[in-house]
């Protein structure tokens, strides 16, 4: 009787429950391997859409009975509840939705509290599936900061099994791939760009990225991955990441790269670069190319950071840069285009100057690391890599800029006489280096806009240095910014050619602009290319490369004016290789013979006046029977075969301005100007690339002021200029310029030898003698104001005028504003 009372009463008891309740219940089977009840799960799904208000309900039970399965671990019915869930979530889209959510949310991070890593991996591919739902109202107070750290963690898992090891690290990877799907889009969310959020994300992404280094990114862009390759981490990883870039906005790009430049740092990966390099690829690829400036101005900084770091670690950040710049749409640089140069010739100089002192910090001697010299210059070569990567990713006007920028940072020599030498020159050397890289490949059809004088004019003063390879340096740089019909490769080598048709040389007509930029600076190149000639430094390769410089010139820039001076230089260069007073040595006078023969052989042949051709052509012969040593090809080889002397050398093995001029002016030609010898205007440019101490700067300060002073302008009485004056100048202009030479010399001299206190003297005279005619001029021009008192008189009888105030004197109303 009692037994059947309990039962009555229970099952009274089970008909007055809540209809959700016993629909809930009637999902689970007695054996939860049987799996969930279907019938009884589609009457629970059609009741949850029939009644919305109700899911919170439903969520929140289910979530006290999976919380009890769980402690009581029957993980069989712990299953059952999440699938339930699952098809609850997936089924209903309404405003009640969220509350639900909190309710599922709340067993997902049960679960993923969990130290089963079954468990753990059953939330989180619930919360996946969770992930891709669109919902149709927003969420205001929803957070997502548990399952970031969470599935952080889980990314870095170190469970013995390697197999459960890695289901559980893809876990971790699939759920923060769904946190960013559902926060990112979502303005009312959590900020997933937050540095919070980012330092956990960005360093667990890499870590797996970093367990599969070997595994180089193929592609560009993600591609469709067959089954294998999706269960790869590293794959799985590399798709997680490209998504999140891809889905970063202007002003998130700062926070996820910060992140990686970090861990690169935190783990020592720059030394590497491999790892590093594949990094920066997936960025570059993945965020939107607008926005690929605001990725290279963090690398940028982050070198700047770590400029006192080692020099491997900065050849990291550099080599990176590279392939970003590499990678970079065109004109990516963004904005601030000099600021990427100022800062990678910055890092350049400390390079340089690291080398010099063998110190980061010469100034404390605490913590000195050792610098290792083969690293350094293997980070300046990468900088001057990256310079001229980032320069072909610009316009032509902004390369021009750019070629302006670095040489307004070459030291000019004279000028920065406090900089040490060897420090000047090394400068020098690798910034001169870096014009090359920005030049490569530089085209213009404006001469005049792509070489201004303020470019051009600094840049051949380096030809007239002492130092064989700064010359050599300009020289390339003239070379890649003449040639722009890629000439250049077939004159390499110097040669005489029987026809040069062979080579298929493309020459245009010369254009207006061309006509202009010759015209103004033709005689400066003319001049620059006979003092090269005439460096006892000069060896080969410098006169192969003065070899082509002559000849772009003569297919890119000549007229027939500057063919006419074309070939007065190679003829000049033929006097200058003749002469005794300069002091070349041997190999030198055979080199600038054999440049002016092949030179003469080619310019012939451009200009097709038969006569010209026939007068070189018998000169080569000659020569190659009796004075082969004049020739190119006995000249330029490893080992020459040179005389004692050249005093052999005239008549016949000599080319003779007099018969050129007159072959050529049956032509047409100008044959007055080719009558004239071509001789160097020598300027005040000579001597400064020359000059080696303070002494002779303060000398030619001083040369130029006395020149200039108003005393000796007065002291010189106006001349009459007739003809007879004029004839004389030049008749005269040899011994004035022997006068002038050594009267400069003397000046020099005195600023080299005289003692310091006569030097100081005379600057002392000097500067007293100027302050005497300011007081002059001063007194002439500064008056004091008139006084209304009129003068008085001073003590010896005479009239003084006395100021007043200006604040006491009475002015006219008009003169009142």
């Amino acid at each position: 009787l009692y037994f059947s009372t309990v039962v009555r009463v229970c099952g009274c008891c089970g008909a007055l429950r809540p209809r959700y309740k016993r629909l809930v219940d009637n999902i689970f089977p007695e054996d939860p391997e049987d799996g969930l009840v279907k019938a009884n799960m589609e009457k629970l799904t059609f009741y949850a859409l029939s009644a919305p208000e109700k899911l919170d309900r439903i969520g929140a039970y289910l979530s006290e009975r999976l919380s009890r399965d769980v402690a009581r671990h029957r993980y069989g019915y712990v299953c059952i509840a999440m699938e339930a869930l699952d098809q609850l979530l997936m089924a209903c889209h309404c405003q009640s939705i969220n509350l639900f959510v909190e309710s599922f949310l709340k067993m997902v991070r049960k679960l993923l509290e969990s130290d089963k890593p079954n468990l753990q991996i059953l939330g989180t591919n619930s919360f996946v599936k969770f992930a891709n739902i669109e919902e149709d109202t927003p969420s205001y107070h929803r957070s997502y900061d548990f399952f970031v750290s969470r599935f952080s963690e889980m990314c870095h898992s170190s469970y013995e099994d390697p197999d459960i090891r890695t289901k559980i690290r893809m876990a971790g990877i699939k759920g923060l791939q769904g946190v960013v799907r559902k926060t990112v889009n979502d303005e009312l969310q959590a900020n997933i760009w937050d540095p919070q959020h980012m330092d956990k994300i960005v360093p667990s992404l890499l870590f797996n990225l970093q367990c599969g280094e070997g595994t180089e990114s193929r592609s560009p862009s993600p591609l469709q991955a067959s089954e294998k390759e999706k269960e790869s981490p590293v794959e799985l990883t590399e798709r997680c990441f490209r998504e999140l870039l891809g889905r970063a906005a202007y002003g998130n790009i700062k926070n996820a790269v910060t992140p990686v430049l970090m861990h690169l740092d935190n783990h020592s990966l720059w030394e590497g670069k491999v790892f590093a390099v594949r990094c920066f690829k997936i960025i570059m690829y993945s965020i939107q190319s607008q926005h690929s400036h605001l990725v290279i101005q963090q690398l940028l900084g982050h070198l700047d950071a770590n400029s006192k770091n080692s020099a491997t670690v900065r050849a990291g950040i550099v080599e990176v840069l590279l392939e970003a710049a590499a990678i970079a749409a065109s004109g990516s640089v963004g904005p601030t285009v000099l600021e990427v140069f100022n800062t990678l010739l910055r890092q350049l100089r400390l390079s340089v100057d690291y080398e010099l002192t063998g110190s980061y910090d010469p100034t404390s001697n605490i913590g000195i690391k050792i610098i290792k010299t083969h690293e350094e210059r293997q980070l300046q070569e990468a900088v001057i890599r990256t310079i001229g990567s980032f320069a072909n990713t610009l316009p032509t006007y902004q390369r021009s800029e750019v070629m302006l920028f670095i040489m307004g940072k070459i030291p000019v020599p004279g000028v920065h006489p406090a900089l040490v030498s060897t420090g000047t020159r090394m400068i020098q050397v690798m910034l001169l280096k870096s014009l090359v890289q920005v030049t490569a490949g530089f085209q213009t059809t404006n001469m005049l806009t792509a070489l201004p004088s303020s470019f051009l004019e600094p840049l051949l003063s380096f030809s007239l240095t002492e130092d064989p390879e700064v010359r050599l340096l300009v020289l390339t740089i003239l070379l890649s910014l003449i040639d722009r019909h890629d000439n250049r490769p077939k004159f390499s080598t110097i040669s005489i050619i029987s026809d040069i048709s062979v080579l298929k040389l493309k020459v245009d007509k010369c254009s207006r602009q061309d006509n202009l930029f010759m015209k103004k600076h033709g005689q400066q190149l003319y001049r620059h290319i006979y003092l090269g000639c005439k460096e006892q430094s000069s060896g080969r390769q410098h006169y192969e490369t003065l070899y082509t410089l002559l000849a772009l010139l003569s297919m890119e820039l000549a007229n027939e004016e500057v063919v006419v001076d074309l070939i007065r230089l190679a003829l000049a260069l033929q006097d200058l290789a003749l002469s005794t007073d300069e002091s070349l040595p041997i190999y030198n006078r055979c080199a600038v013979h054999a440049l002016a023969a092949a030179y003469l052989n080619l310019i012939c042949q451009l200009t097709t006046v038969p006569a010209f051709c026939q007068h070189i052509h018998e000169v080569i012969e000659v020569r190659q029977k009796e004075s082969p040593y004049l020739l190119p090809e006995d000249v330029f080889i490893d080992n020459p075969k040179l005389p004692s002397s050249l005093e052999k050398a005239e008549g016949d093995v000599l080319f003779l301005q007099s018969k050129i001029t007159e072959v050529l002016g049956g032509s047409g030609y100008n044959t007055e100007r080719l009558a004239t010898p071509y001789v160097p205007q020598y300027t005040d440019e000579d001597r400064l690339s020359k000059r080696k101490s303070i002494g002779e700067t303060i000398s030619l300060q001083v040369e130029v002021e006395s020149r200039n002073s108003p005393e000796k302008e007065e002291r010189t009485p106006a001349e009459e200029i007739t003809f007879e004056t004029l004839k004389n100048a030049i008749v005269d202009s040899v011994g004035m310029e022997e006068q002038e030479r050594e009267r400069r010399r003397q000046v020099v001299e005195k600023f080299q030898k005289a003692p310091f206190e006569e030097i100081a003297a005379h600057c002392g005279a000097r500067a007293t003698l100027l302050q005497s005619k300011l007081n002059q001029i001063f007194e002439i021009t500064i008056r004091p104001p008139p006084s209304p008192s009129g003068t008085i008189s001073s003590g010896y009888g005479q009239s003084q005028s006395r100021s007043v105030p200006v604040y006491e004197m009475k002015f006219p109303d008009l003169c009142v504003y």
